[in-house]
C-alpha cells in the first residue's frame, strides 16, 4: 500500500491553508479577524472531522459532489450569524456529536441519499456547528472578516475531504469505512461524555 496520494493531499491543504493565512487580506485588525477565523475551523477536532467527511463521504457517493459541502458551509454562516445575533440554539454540543455520529456512519457504509437528503441532513448540523463558531467568534474584530475567514477555512477543508475521497475511492474505500466508524466512535464518546 503506497502513501503517496494521502501525502500529496496533506501537503496540498498545509500549503493552501499557509498561503491563505499569509496573504495579505488588509490592515492590522481586519487581517487578524480574517485568520482568526480561517483558523477557527482547524482548532477543534470535532468541527475538523465533521467538514473532513462530508467532504469525503460526497466524493464517495455522489456525482455532484460539491453539493452538500457548499451546503454545509452555507448554513454553517447562517448558523454563525445567528450565533453572533445572540440566538440560543438548544444542545448545540450534542448536536455537533449527533453529525459526527450520522456523518461517520454515512461514510462508513458508503450510503448513498438523494441530493435533497444530503443537503438538507449536513446542512441541518452545519447550522449547530455554525452557531458554536458564531458564539467565539462574537468577539472577533472586524466579526465579516472573521466569518470570511471561517468559510473560506471550512471551504478549504471540504476540498481536502473531496481530495481525499477521490484517492481513497480508487483503492482504498476500506480506508474510508475505517475512518468513517472512526468518526462515529468519536460522536458517540462526545455525546456520552467519555471524550
Amino acid at each position: 500500500m503506497t502513501l503517496k496520494p494521502f501525502k500529496f493531499v496533506l501537503f496540498a491543504l498545509l500549503t493552501l491553508v499557509s498561503s491563505v493565512a499569509f496573504a495579505h487580506v488588509g490592515h492590522g485588525e481586519e487581517a487578524m479577524g480574517f485568520i482568526a477565523g480561517l483558523l477557527h475551523p482547524l482548532t477543534g477536532a470535532d468541527h475538523l472531522a465533521a467538514m473532513l467527511a462530508v467532504g469525503v463521504w460526497s466524493a464517495m457517493t455522489t456525482r455532484r459532489i460539491w453539493v452538500a459541502p457548499v451546503s454545509f458551509a452555507a448554513l454553517l454562516l447562517v448558523g454563525a450569524l445567528l450565533g453572533i445575533a445572540g440566538v440560543s440554539f438548544p444542545a448545540v454540543e450534542p448536536m455537533i456529536a449527533a453529525s459526527l455520529l450520522v456523518i461517520g456512519l454515512l461514510l462508513a457504509t458508503q450510503a448513498k441519499l438523494p441530493l435533497a437528503v444530503c443537503a438538507s441532513l449536513v446542512g441541518a448540523f452545519a447550522i449547530f456547528h455554525g452557531a458554536a463558531h458564531g458564539t467565539e467568534l462574537a468577539g472577533a474584530d472586524p466579526v465579516a472578516a472573521a466569518l470570511a475567514g471561517m468559510v473560506l477555512g471550512t471551504a478549504l477543508i471540504h476540498i481536502a475531504g473531496l481530495l481525499l475521497g477521490r484517492l481513497l475511492m480508487r483503492r482504498h474505500i476500506f480506508l474510508a469505512r475505517l475512518a468513517g466508524g472512526a468518526i462515529s466512535v468519536f460522536g458517540i464518546g462526545l455525546l456520552t461524555g467519555v471524550v
